[in-house]
């Protein structure tokens, strides 16, 4: 046999119940508020900017 097979219990010794650990969520589960969506509008307007207006400024 080997080792794993000889040890006693049932195989979760790493994977202990941790009641301070909050819940995993994913994004589209989550509700959003204002601000996430006002961050959110302004990271997209900045990217824009950066594409768009840092080549237009050096071409001219």
């Amino acid at each position: 046999m080997s080792e794993d097979a000889d040890r006693d219990g049932d195989g979760n010794e790493g994977n202990e119940m941790r009641p301070y650990e909050t819940e995993r969520t994913t994004a589209p589960q989550s509700a959003y508020t204002g601000r996430d969506v006002a961050v959110g509008i302004l990271v997209a307007l900045v990217g824009v900017a950066v594409t768009f207006g840092v080549p237009l400024a050096v071409s001219l």
